[in-house]
């Protein structure tokens, strides 16, 4: 593969409360995941970051989660299905016009945290969480993790996707990724994300900790922005990637 998007989750910092350096991520991904207000972020935040993206011409995506501020959208919720649908719409209207106001636009969707693990084992999960978004506009890119039942339910929606890979977490079997409770599980180290990156890339395929290879659509990086490490990760995978002679670039979804 000779091109690839990097992107990140951000606008997670919530009134005086400091999340992530969503300034200096910016100058290194081209692909922004914005904080809805759900399970982090607020009005404020999410206009500037908003705003920066813009000005940076990063690619803009609505990263809606669980209402879930104290457990930062990592607890899993039984949510019913047409509340979910509801969720989803509440937070991906609130960035449309967050974007608009900017100067930009929203175009891609990803789902965050304990609303995405469930996703993707859990396609009609998925098919209403992503059906709610295209609802609100059919041209949304839906980001899915790559080879999960989250790119099942979009390929059965017919809508456009792309694949997406971690630099800091490590897979399972099944392509899903190994739960954040237990050891090995979220990459800190630099260096080591940014060889397996690099590795994933150009085998067009998801590594797993048993040493399986799953084929899967390598269209994006996900460099998560929360971590201590997160900006030192994201500069080295930067950096691997344009050595390896790949071009960084936003994605244009596939069919």
């Amino acid at each position: 593969m000779d091109h690839v998007d990097l992107n990140a989750d951000m606008g997670e910092s919530f009134g005086p409360w400091k999340m992530g350096d969503d300034e200096a991520l910016l100058d290194v991904i081209t692909s922004a995941n914005i904080a809805c207000g759900f399970h982090a972020g607020d009005a404020d935040v999410m206009a500037a970051t908003m705003a920066r993206a813009v000005e940076r011409g990063v690619g803009i995506g609505a990263h809606p989660g669980f209402p879930d501020l104290q457990g930062f959208g990592r607890r899993k919720m039984d949510i019913p299905g047409g509340t979910l649908a509801n969720m989803v719409r509440y937070q991906v209207a609130a960035a449309q016009g967050m974007a608009r106001v900017a100067g930009g636009r929203v175009r891609h969707l990803k789902l965050h945290g304990a609303m995405a693990n469930m996703a993707s084992q859990d396609a009609e999960m998925a098919r209403r969480a992503y059906d709610a978004a295209l609802e609100l506009d059919p041209d949304l890119i839906l980001m899915v993790l790559a080879g999960t039942k989250q790119e099942e339910a979009a390929r059965g929606l017919g809508c456009l996707w792309a694949g997406e890979i971690f630099a800091d977490r490590a897979y399972n079997d099944d392509a899903t990724l190994v739960d954040r409770s237990q050891p090995g599980a979220v990459i800190h180290e630099p260096d080591v994300a940014a060889e397996r990156m690099v590795r994933m890339v150009e085998a067009g395929a998801i590594l797993t900790e048993s040493g399986a290879r799953i084929g899967a659509a390598v269209d994006t990086i996900c460099l998560h922005g929360d971590g201590t490490t997160a900006l030192a990760i994201a500069r080295a995978v930067r950096d691997a990637l344009k050595d390896a002679g790949v071009t960084l670039r936003t994605f244009e979804g596939r069919r």
